[in-house]
């Protein structure tokens, strides 16, 4: 899928997802600490939105990512070939994410596959879903990661795990880029 077709239907997922609540987009600026010209146009498709932006909205739609950007595909299959995989990129921060195992029903894991270019830095304000089971296995490169104010410095091989409840905070600080796998368990 082109990056512009899932921006396109990214928009519209979002727009549904404010109406199904009978929100305003003032409400859904209010809960998510993002202008209502800025949810305006990224609901419009005007815009791409970053990872900070979808993070903030999937906490208040009280959606992973992963799960906002299945509900834009096709019901995914068993076996998700490579060639299929779902790739967003926030070319504002260098951050691309491969969905290489999207959300399914009746199944709590998932799988990105997360890359981040030299000097890449990602943070997130607030956990999707608050308690959200993570493990982060870096497969090249050097990660550093906080969680909930503690920095982790991981490299290659190196697996952190945990409940996230608070911000954390992505960055790849070396000269070349860092590629990690992501396991999400939904409760």
């Amino acid at each position: 899928m082109e990056q512009d077709e899932v921006d396109e239907r990214l928009a519209a997922r979002l727009s549904e997802l404010r109406a199904e609540r009978g929100w305003s987009l003032g409400d859904v600026a209010d809960r998510s600490g993002v202008s209502r010209s800025t949810l305006s146009r990224a609901e419009r498709a005007e815009i791409s939105p970053t990872a900070s932006l979808l993070n903030r909205l999937c906490a208040v739609y009280e959606r992973t990512m992963s799960q906002l950007l299945s509900e834009v595909e096709a019901e995914p299959a068993q076996l998700v070939r490579a060639a299929e995989q779902s790739v967003w990129t926030d070319g504002a921060s260098g951050f691309v994410r491969r969905s290489v195992s999207p959300p399914h029903t009746g199944l709590r894991g998932e799988l990105v596959e997360g890359r981040l270019e030299p000097g890449a830095d990602v943070a997130y304000d607030r956990p999707p879903v608050p308690g959200m089971e993570q493990h982060i296995w870096v497969l090249d490169g050097v990660l550093e990661i906080t969680v909930q104010g503690e920095e982790h410095h991981l490299e290659a091989g190196d697996c952190l795990r945990f409940r996230l409840w608070g911000p954390t905070r992505f960055r790849c600080p070396g000269r070349k880029a860092v590629r990690y796998a992501l396991v999400v368990v939904a409760r």
